[in-house]
């Protein structure tokens, strides 16, 4: 089957894929040189019961639970289209940020409903890319021919209806996924027909081998991400301090600092300096954070040899190559790499500690470690089941996450299958999802933001209507137990 681009995005119910929700998804699908193939995707997906959106999402959206509930289909229903017509052999998966946001509801979606999480990026020759990091790095290194927009406040800026704007690309409705996509196609139209060079060895970075043989290369290189500075094009050279311990992963250092800055210090230290610290109340001042990030082989990073760095670019960016090979060789002498994997330790145990207090339930424990391979015969039983054979399917999986989601499975989706029993266990479940915590339940923040919304000044009929049918989802979904 000849290799082809899937162009995709989503909608969704919020921005916390471990509980928000896909509520659109549309995608057209190219050939490698950007020419549709067939006719394009575009499904609404039901919202459960158990659902709580984020008023503002749908409020960007103007997508109402109502609607996704009148005229979408349920998850297993989509997730079967979906790996029948869509996840093929020998597609690239591709959109604007999917790496970071699309594809990890993606995930959750297809481990929630008994797929594997992964396979529908790698298997069979399939891949997966980002066209914003190439946005980024051809802002940075290669601008020439196409005009770069700014925002409201004179900063330079990349999102996707500035861009097709700045560019004349077609982008009719901003935050409909179609519409999205097809911008996305024609933005990345314009960088291959105006850098295809850098186009194409992106591309080609997709492959976390070839990622892992530039960051161990012995050499600094030019790394593009969101992370970085937005006055210099998010975009610096870096050098490698270590490897992820744990992951296919290297924890890289921001050559525009000096290390020996940083070689005294302790792990604790240094942990202090690489948390996330809000600007000063005072003087306004965000204080400096440790200039160490962590880039991950199979997120499709923007690096290059830092060879790609010409006087234009030098200038534009502020990098001189003569500073970067000094911060480079003190780099390499510091010998910081053990304290800083022990500072990445402390880090990541406070941050599993708070996953653990904020998101008990099971829908939220995807990555606490890969499915056995003997569950998945088991998966692709459940899969396949309609409502009668889901009822008496006597089942039992390894994995205790699949344990906890098949009854979750069936009450969402099949809630005819339920007995007695289950019924009660699916409203205790709901009970506890919806307003555990009273005053702070999710449903009480809800109601809240509603409340909050429908405050605003010049509220347009439109969005008085979202608001006012909103307030009645809120109402429908409130677990019987309460009243």
């Amino acid at each position: 089957m000849a290799a082809s681009f899937f162009f995709y995005d989503l909608e969704t119910s919020g921005t916390n894929p471990r509980h928000d929700r896909v509520m659109q998804f549309a995608g057209i699908r190219t050939d490698m040189q950007l020419k549709p193939i067939g006719e394009p995707h575009d499904y609404l997906i039901k919202l459960t019961e158990d659902t709580v959106p984020d008023p503002r999402a749908i409020m960007v959206t103007g997508i109402t639970p109502q609607k996704t509930i009148a005229e979408g289909m349920s998850e297993p229903e989509f997730l079967k289209i979906f790996h029948e017509q869509i996840a093929i052999p020998n597609t690239t998966f591709v959109g604007f940020n999917t790496v970071r946001f699309d594809d990890e509801f993606m995930r959750y979606m297809q481990y929630r409903n008994f797929y594997d999480p992964y396979e529908w990026q790698w298997s069979d020759g399939k891949s997966r890319w980002d066209l914003l990091d190439l946005v980024r790095m051809t802002r940075a290194l290669r601008p020439d021919g196409i005009k770069w927009p700014m925002d409201s406040d004179g900063k330079p800026s990349n999102r996707l209806e500035l861009l097709s704007s700045a560019n004349k690309l077609e982008h009719a409705n901003a935050h409909d996924a179609l519409s999205d996509v097809r911008a996305t196609i024609a933005l990345a139209r314009l960088i291959r027909n105006k850098q295809p060079k850098l186009f194409d060895f992106l591309l080609q970075m997709r492959n976390k081998q070839k990622v892992a043989e530039l960051v161990e290369g012995g050499s600094p290189f030019i790394y593009t991400s969101g992370r970085y500075d937005n006055a210099w094009e998010k975009t610096t050279a870096v050098g490698m301090v270590a490897k992820h311990p744990k992951q296919q992963a290297a924890l890289v250092f921001d050559l525009r600092h000096d290390p020996d800055e940083y070689k005294a210090l302790k792990p604790a230290e240094l942990a202090d300096k690489w948390r996330y610290k809000s600007a000063d109340q005072d003087t306004g001042e965000i204080p400096e954070r440790l200039p160490v990030k962590m880039l991950k082989y199979n997120r499709c990073p923007a690096i290059a040899p830092l060879a790609v760095l010409d006087q234009a670019s030098q200038k534009r960016l502020g990098l001189s190559l003569t500073a970067i090979q000094k911060n480079y060789q003190k780099l390499q002498k510091a010998n910081l790499g053990q304290n800083i994997i022990a500072a990445l330790e402390i880090l990541e145990k406070e941050q599993q500690a708070t996953l653990l207090q904020d998101e008990q339930l099971v829908d939220a424990q995807l990555y606490d470690g890969f499915i056995p391979d003997e569950d998945k015969p088991k998966m692709s039983v459940v899969r396949a089941s309609d409502a009668e054979e889901l009822e008496s399917l006597d089942i039992v999986f390894n994995d205790q996450r699949l344990r906890a989601l098949l009854p979750l499975y069936k009450a969402r989706h099949f809630p005819q299958t339920l007995s007695d029993e289950e019924r009660v266990q699916w409203e205790r479940f709901k009970t506890q999802k919806l307003l555990g915590g009273k005053e702070a339940s999710r449903l009480a923040r809800y109601f809240e933001r509603l409340s909050e919304l429908a405050k605003a000044p010049h509220l347009t009929p439109e969005k008085q209507y979202i608001l006012e049918e909103l307030q009645l989802y809120g109402q429908s979904i409130m677990p019987s137990e309460s009243s």
